[in-house]
């Protein structure tokens, strides 16, 4: 009966010892799945929190950059202003060479003749929105090379 008895606990001592490692296996498996979801967890909030401060830089860059528009086509819609209201003049630089028909010989230089070189309406007026067209491609290309210095080249 001792054999038996003997043999018995040698049985259980041997199911619980497979039990105890089976359980231990399972145990560090899950243990090492984890460790491996955490450290992925780690790496994408990291990620997240870069991602959230690159946005944050771009949308500065982008409100800067857009505020100087605003200030430069404010500042040319206040010289369009204060040279339509007599304030400021544009100054030209032309000369205005006398039309003589053809077959005709000037004659003397008279007063009448000497009417000052004037750019006309749609001169004007394409002056302005031209100077409006280089401000904003002149920021545009500001704000692209910022963001290349402080977003691609990083």
């Amino acid at each position: 009966m001792t054999k038996y008895l003997i043999a018995a606990l040698a049985a259980a001592v041997l199911s619980l010892g497979w039990a105890a490692d089976h359980y231990h296996g399972n145990a560090q498996r899950f243990k090492q799945q984890r460790d491996t979801a955490t450290g992925k967890l780690t790496a994408a909030t990291a990620t997240l929190a870069d991602m959230q401060e690159r946005q944050q830089q771009i949308a500065e860059l982008d409100r800067k950059h857009t505020q100087e528009l605003t200030d430069a086509q404010n500042q040319i819609d206040a010289l369009e202003r204060d040279v339509t209201a007599g304030r400021m003049q544009l100054q030209l630089n032309a000369r205005c060479p006398a039309a003589v028909p053809a077959g005709k010989t000037p004659g003397a230089a008279r007063v009448d003749d000497a009417t000052g070189a004037r750019l006309t309406d749609t001169a004007i007026r394409d002056y302005y929105t031209l100077r409006k067209r280089i401000e904003t491609a002149r920021q545009q290309i500001a704000g692209l090379q910022d963001y290349i210095r402080q977003e691609c080249l990083n």
